[in-house]
């Protein structure tokens, strides 16, 4: 299968510009491939770079050095090199993440947050929302909290209005930061099979999962990013 993400000595240092240019390096040689219809199960330990190396990947931190290529447009891009509106339209058509935490706009209602990346492929907005409501409904959200904005919703409600809209575009890759926490055993076993169905489509998966049972139903190998740790 071919390769849709790959990161070339991809390393990265923390500078504490407030503690006079201390530097925490994180990790350092990373040298990864994904391809097309494989889960990457990222391992370590608490504070080993896990998550620092997903948010590389994404381009919310930039590499110390080293490069993360993306397949975009039937073409490999430097995510590492990449303009601001170039990360933009990767993340549009070619990049997902499902972060911990659910970040949205206030008072904005859970139907449009989730149907908003269809949006943004131009799809019509009572197409989005349908497709919305399905992706809800498959996560056993209630209807009756669909048009609440969800700031007031539970841990794992909120999960699940994050995880519908980080796979309802369903995008080539997708990165995935613990997206398990705080749901229940149903919810999970849902989770999973949203996992098969997108590698089945072709999906190059990478994820953080610190439920062990659930690690072992998604993932096709291991990266232990421990071993890249960088020592202070």
């Amino acid at each position: 299968m071919t390769a849709l993400l790959e990161t070339q000595d991809l390393s990265k240092t923390f500078t504490l510009h407030g503690r006079g240019g201390l530097e925490l390096p994180v990790f350092a040689g990373i040298n990864l491939s994904v391809r097309a219809g494989e889960c990457l199960a990222l391992t370590g330990h608490s504070g080993s770079g896990k998550s620092s190396l997903l948010r590389c990947l994404y381009g919310n931190y930039a590499a110390t050095h080293g490069e993360v290529r993306i397949r975009h447009d039937d073409a490999w891009l430097s995510l590492s090199a990449a303009a601001p509106r170039e990360v933009l339209e990767v993340r549009r058509r070619s990049l997902g993440y499902v972060s911990q935490f659910l970040r949205v706009i206030p008072r904005v209602s859970t139907l449009d947050i989730v149907a908003e990346p269809l949006r943004r492929l131009g799809v019509a907005a009572q197409e989005a929302q349908a497709q919305a409501a399905q992706w809800l409904a498959r996560l056993n959200l209630h209807e009756r909290l669909w048009h609440l904005p969800p700031a007031t919703f539970s841990g794992g409600e909120q999960q699940r209005v994050n995880i519908a809209h980080g796979l309802i575009a369903g995008h080539p890759v997708l990165l995935l930061d613990e997206p398990t926490a705080s749901l229940d055993a149903d919810n999970r076993r849902v989770v999973v099979e949203l996992i098969h169905a997108a590698r089945e489509r072709g999906a190059a998966v990478v994820g953080i999962f610190h439920d062990d049972e659930v690690r072992e139903a998604v993932a096709s190998r291991c990266f232990d990013v421990e071993q890249y740790r960088n020592p202070l």
